[in-house]
Parts: C-alpha cells; structure tokens; sequence
C-alpha cells in the first residue's frame, strides 16, 4: 500500500537560526543568522550515539593505507580519507541534463531554488583522477551553510548576490569560485567551459581539477580536517547492515520526495524518485521517468542512504529566491536497506557542525557504508511525500 506522510515541523527552532536571512514577509525586517562563534560548540564525543550493542564504525586506523571514511564509512585511500571534501553546486534541470562526474560524490544534497526546480551540491572527497566536474551552477546561502557542516571547500560559478555576497565572502567560508560580480577572491585557472552544442551558455561552464588544486594552493587554503570536526554520520560496521537495527521499521523500496502530483515544492517539476534494489543494498535514482546518468561513464546514480531532511521554507521577494531553515530542528526520515526510520534532525552547534539525525528513541541513526542522497523538503509542502 502506498503510503502519504504529512509532516508537521517540530516546534522550538531557534529564533535566530530558523531562517538563513529570511522573513515571511517582504516587508518584514530580514533576520540574521548567529555566525558559528555565537553559537555553542559542540564535540565529536557528544555527537556519536549509537544503539547499545549494535557494531558500527568508531574508531579509525589505518590499514594497508586505508581508512575508513568520514563521508561514507568505507575504506578509502588516507589520501583522500583524511582531506577536507570539496561541494560542488551542479544544476539539476532537464536542459543541463546530464551531468558530468556526479557520480564520484559521497553525498549529493539536493534543495528547491526559484522556478520551483532543484540544484544539487556534490560533495566529493574522491577526484583526483577526475579531470573536470560540472556544469557548474550558482551559489544559494543555504547550500553555502551545509557545506560549512562539512567544512568543504565550496566551489560555485554565479550567486544570488542579496543573500551570498556576504557570506560567501567570509573568513569562515573556504570557497573556489568562478569570477563573477559579488566575488572578492576569484579562482579564475578554476574554470572553464566544454563545447556543448545544442546547450545554453550557463550550462557548459565545468570546474577542472588540476586548476581547483592551483586555486586552492593560491588561496593558501589548508587541506586538513579542523581537531573539532564532527562526521556526519554514523556507519554501521563492516560486517553489517543498518537494516538488521531496525527489522521493525516500515519497508520502502519506492520513494518520491516530490509524489506524484506536480506541485510548487521544488519536486514537482521532475518528479524524481529513488528505487531500491535488495540485491546490491542501492537506491537507484530516476528524474523524468528515466534514469539519472554521469555522462562521464553512462553509469545511472546510486546511493545506500536517501534522507528527507524537512526544513520551513520561505520566498524572499520578487525574484522567487527561497530560503531555508537548515539550523536548528525539524523532521526526518532516514531510508536505508529497504527501511524507512522516521526522527529528526539537529543542528544547534554553529555552522561548522553538520545536521545530526535521530530516530524516535532519540538514538542517532544508523546508516549503511557508502553514498547518501539528502533531499531538503520544503516543509509547507511535506505532504505530498510519498513511499512504498
């Protein structure tokens, strides 16, 4: 039976990170969000959770040159296990379809921006062999401060100057960005476009590798994780699966964070969803009823985790930019090995902590080793979720 979920969105959110920069009306005064030094901070001890007795991945050491990661809990080369991930902003509307190297990612976060469509920000702690990642698309505040989380370099061609052009431009905020208006520091051997015939201009404007790393080293920007850093998520170990903790949750193997009906939440206009397979532990993405592919090597995008992560939205003025509450709290729903685990989300300890996500009980949740797929909801619009 096909199942509707109504979210409704825990009351409590701190008045002052409820919103980053928004009002509900255009008259209304815009309220600012605390920087991290306002806010208190918290430490990867408290931060880690775990269902009693249940094995997960805690303690990192290296073997045979690999470590598992932070992203994705598998064993990685220390190389790129050890460095600070990059997060791509990669447009996701049909005429810059497909995409080029987004398959690499260990997490895709996914949010509506105006024209009711979404963008995506890759976060990519794998790319040393690639050679470019793209095309490349515009910065929104709110995908700049969960890439803060990770503390990733940020990399954007093009923002929303009202609501970027600060903090972009903050000492906080580590980023490689093409040169445009509302850039201070501009990565110009960053960027470059393909030929792309057929394609709009905004679309054929790619990051390449080997000038990200000459930015980076320009820019004196440091490739090491901060000794407060907190990982996003915890793993279940290696000789598991996050579905044996959780053998009495809902089953899912359909998932659609837009539904079936078009609609103005920011899914409705793709229609997107996530299939999964049994036989591999992967959810496989679809968008227009076709799979989603990396055009670098015609691979369809898979993931072991896809969250619902449901955040109060609001429209900011008359260009339809939106904004979204990605401090504080709200609803959750973790899917993983076929399983739907319904919580929460948290984020009160500064920009430079990720959100947390928690199960009923209040146990931080479990996911399986490898990629996850995070699809801001757009709260007012949560009831047109749907899975099966």
């Amino acid at each position: 039976m096909r199942k509707k979920l109504f979210v409704v969105l825990a009351a409590g959110l701190l008045a002052g990170v409820m919103l980053a920069g928004c009002s509900k009306n255009k008259e209304e005064e815009v309220v600012p969000v605390p920087s991290e030094e306002e806010l208190p901070q918290q430490t990867p001890e408290a931060s880690e959770p775990t269902p009693e007795g249940f094995p997960t991945v805690s303690e990192r050491e290296v073997v045979d040159g690999k470590v598992q990661s932070y992203l994705t809990g598998e064993w990685k080369d220390v190389k790129a296990a050890d460095r600070r991930p990059i997060a791509v902003m990669i447009p996701n509307n049909s005429p810059a379809m497909p995409q080029y190297g987004i398959s690499r990612a260990s997490i895709i976060y996914e949010a509506p921006v105006e024209g009711r469509i979404t963008r995506l920000m890759a976060v990519f702690e794998d790319f040393d062999d690639l050679d470019r990642i793209g095309p490349v698309r515009s910065s929104r505040d709110y995908f700049v401060y969960v890439a803060m989380g990770y503390e990733a370099i940020y990399c954007n061609w093009g923002l929303a100057r009202p609501y970027v052009e600060e903090l972009i431009n903050r000492d906080t905020v580590q980023n490689i960005s093409a040169a445009v208006e509302g850039i201070y520091n501009p990565a110009h051997e960053a960027f470059d476009r393909v030929s792309r015939p057929g394609y709009a201009t905004e679309f054929t404007g790619y990051l390449f590798i080997d000038g990200l790393l000459e930015a980076a080293e320009r820019l004196e920007y440091e490739w090491d994780y901060d000794d407060a850093y907190v990982p996003p998520f915890t793993f279940a170990g290696d000789e598991t699966k996050a579905q044996d903790n959780y053998k009495d949750a809902e089953d899912a193997t359909m998932i659609y964070p837009g539904g079936h009906e078009g609609n103005k939440g920011g899914y409705g206009a793709y229609n997107p969803y996530f299939e999964y397979h049994s036989e591999d532990n992967l959810y496989y993405r679809f968008q227009n009823g076709e799979e989603q592919i990396d055009e670098m090597d015609g691979s369809q995008l898979t993931v072991s985790n896809v969250v619902f992560q449901y955040c109060h939205g609001e429209v900011r003025d008359d260009h339809d930019y939106l904004a979204f509450g990605v401090h504080g709290e709200g609803d959750a729903i973790v899917f993983t090995g076929g399983k739907a685990i319904k919580g929460t989300w948290e984020r009160y300890d500064g920009d430079a902590t990720p959100a947390k996500f928690y199960d009923e009980n209040g146990e931080e949740i479990i996911f399986n080793q490898g990629k996850t797929w995070i699809c801001n909801i757009w709260e007012e619009y949560g009831e047109f979720v749907e899975y099966e």
